[in-house]
């Protein structure tokens, strides 16, 4: 199934209009014609198989003929991830994540960060296209770029952790998640966390967690955390 982002549509809506890029891709890569069936998502929960009734290169429309909901999970995983120095890893990090089921994604800046700055659009892109291609009809909220002591002051649901290699006491990641809890992660930069971001988050009621026995990049130990939330879940 070929599924089409559209976040204007809505479960009222009985026709819907493809954008100028979209519309391009309907008529030259997947050579559609009026009458052709095609399934779009809202981002937010929604399947609409639409019948095409307008191709043209720059505009394509179609005709809502059904439409189904699909419940969000019922725990919601936000990752706190600092942006890596090689961007095309963390880019990885959220075309997986995305990919395996992952609700809110914030990129933090830490001491040792070495990245400070970000391509919001680009990142967004990259979501949609791996929430559309792994079948889903949740899209994950990008939030901006955050500084860690601004993100840690916030109020928070469920459970807390915060992933680092400091030579201190620490949980199991595995042994600590709950099902169907609401669950915040912080993972850190290639230089770790600070000793002062650890303390802080401490005292925020994070939990201190490893994510195994070897020593982890930032994209790879978000990947193993979200990976780990989804099983457990499943």
């Amino acid at each position: 199934m070929q599924l089409f982002y559209n976040p204007n549509v809505s479960e009222s809506d009985s026709i819907l209009n493809f954008d100028k890029d979209e519309s391009r891709h309907i008529v030259r890569v997947l050579r559609k014609k009026s009458g052709d069936i095609v399934h779009i998502t809202n981002g937010k929960g929604w399947l609409f198989t639409s019948e095409l009734i307008s191709v043209e290169q720059k505009y394509c429309s179609a005709k809502i003929i059904s439409k189904q909901e699909f419940k969000k999970r019922n725990y919601k995983l936000h990752l706190a991830v600092a942006p890596t120095k090689i961007n095309d890893r963390f880019e990885w990090f959220l075309e997986k994540a995305t990919e395996i089921g992952v609700d809110v994604i914030t990129p933090i800046i830490c001491d040792h960060s070495e990245r400070k700055v970000i391509k919001t659009e680009r990142f967004e892109k990259i979501i949609q296209s791996a929430m559309k291609q792994s079948l889903q009809y949740q899209l994950p909220e990008l939030k901006p770029l955050t500084l860690f002591k601004d993100f840690i002051k916030q109020d928070f649901t469920g459970q807390r952790f915060i992933a680092h290699c400091e030579e201190t006491e620490r949980k199991s990641l595995k042994s600590q998640i709950k099902s169907r809890t609401d669950i915040t992660l912080l993972i850190g930069p290639e230089g770790d966390f600070s000793v002062k971001e650890i303390q802080t988050s401490l005292k925020h009621n994070f939990i201190p967690v490893t994510l195994g026995n070897t020593r982890l990049r930032t994209e790879t130990a978000a990947i193993a955390a979200c990976h780990s939330v989804a099983i457990l879940n499943e």
